[in-house]
């Protein structure tokens, strides 16, 4: 399987093979690189960014983020159960806006400081 590594701006070209339950790598500048290949082919996860809806504040939505990645399976679930979220100002970055979304075990948490509105 080939895989680029996205964590950093190298974007080295890995090429991993699985065998039962070894995992080899090649292609990557560093150990970063190795680690993230396998762990794209044993358990892949990602960040989820996006926004709730904030009332008693200047904007009207307040971004948001996993405090650190999802399974990959359970993104689209993390969304949906954004979807009704409603929050009042005033927010500070790193609040928690939802606990153990979607039973992932990661909170939701706000990337924005936001006041009252006035």
């Amino acid at each position: 399987m080939k895989i680029i590594c996205v964590n950093c701006p190298m974007g080295c070209p890995m090429e991993v093979q699985v065998s039962g339950q070894e995992i080899s790598v090649s292609g990557n500048a560093c150990s970063r690189g190795a680690a993230y290949a396998k762990t794209e082919c044993v358990n892949p996860v990602r960040m989820v960014a996006t926004t709730v809806k904030l009332k008693n504040a200047a904007i009207a939505a307040l971004p948001v983020k996993t405090a650190k990645p999802v399974p990959k399976g359970k993104i689209f679930d993390c969304v949906k159960a954004l979807k009704g979220v409603e929050v009042c100002a005033p927010i500070s970055i790193g609040d928690i806006i939802v606990p153990n979304c979607a039973g992932t075990g990661v909170d939701i948490v706000a990337t924005k400081n936001v006041g009252f509105a006035g």
